[in-house]
């Protein structure tokens, strides 16, 4: 029961790794938030029962941003929590081909949704003491993937920002870190829709020194503790929690072949 009477809010909580981290917090005692776009928050929520509500958010829109805020303060009473979740790839082009609208969207959710969330969030935590902030980033941010440079360059931004957070709110009793997964098995792929695990079969990420894809609940457990007083001494950590991908990555510009990120 790390988290009794904690309360959190996890965005992208509709499906894989918000999903999970929701879940996994609330069969710990925590109370959640779940924020989504998709409708999915719904679902997520009410599985959970009583120690959760659901609130439609994009997190592009502010005033979105600040109502999942002000949710959790009405209907729990305080913010101990955030998960920087919500995210989305985009497509893969070499960077002459990537458009201008394409940027401002990817990083609309990618980077300018994270800060706002931090933003917000930490004002709220701010008012009641303090709190844990664990934004969900990339291998991509980390090291460079041939044709991702819009969302690579909106996770490395997440990134820098948790570190800067991390020193920003360290006297406060804020600790803001990250977990940065690589090619995930969630509802970027279309296949996991159907399939909560790879099936037999199914193709191999490439770049992977183990060799699988991962799953959401391998991102969940990580964050989860990132935001646990177990790691009361951790922050401005950026956790891989990639397969290896970060430490065996060649540099030489591999084919990617998976959806990147959560």
């Amino acid at each position: 029961m790390r988290f009794k009477d904690k309360v959190a809010i996890v965005t992208g909580a509709g499906s894989g790794v918000g999903k999970a981290i929701a879940e996994m917090l609330a069969a710990e005692g925590g109370k959640v938030v779940c924020a989504d776009i998709s409708g999915n928050q719904d679902k997520v929520a009410a599985g959970i029962g009583a120690n959760a509500v659901a609130v439609h958010t994009d997190v592009a829109r502010e005033d979105d941003i600040r109502n999942m805020v002000a949710t959790a303060e009405r209907e729990f009473g305080r913010l101990d929590i955030l998960f920087n979740n919500a995210g989305f790839g985009g497509g893969m082009a070499p960077l002459h081909e990537q458009t201008v609208e394409k940027w401002d969207y990817i990083h609309s959710v990618n980077i300018r949704g994270v800060f706002m969330g931090m933003k917000y969030g930490i004002i709220s935590m701010l008012r009641t003491g303090g709190g844990n902030i664990v934004n969900i980033t990339s291998s991509s941010g980390m090291v460079g993937r041939k044709h991702h440079s819009v969302y690579g360059s909106a996770k490395a931004g997440v990134n820098h920002l948790t570190k800067i957070a991390a020193l920003d709110y360290a006297k406060m009793n804020i600790r803001v870190n990250a977990v940065v997964p690589s090619t995930m098995w969630t509802g970027l792929v279309a296949m996991s829709k159907d399939h909560p695990e790879p099936p037999p079969g199914i193709g191999r990420p490439a770049g992977l020194p183990m060799d699988r894809w991962g799953l959401a609940r391998e991102i969940a457990a990580p964050a989860l503790f990132l935001a646990s007083d177990e790691a009361s001494f951790i922050t401005g950590a950026l956790l891989p929690a990639d397969g290896g991908y970060c430490i065996g990555f060649s540099g030489m510009g591999a084919e990617h072949t998976g959806a990147p990120g959560t």
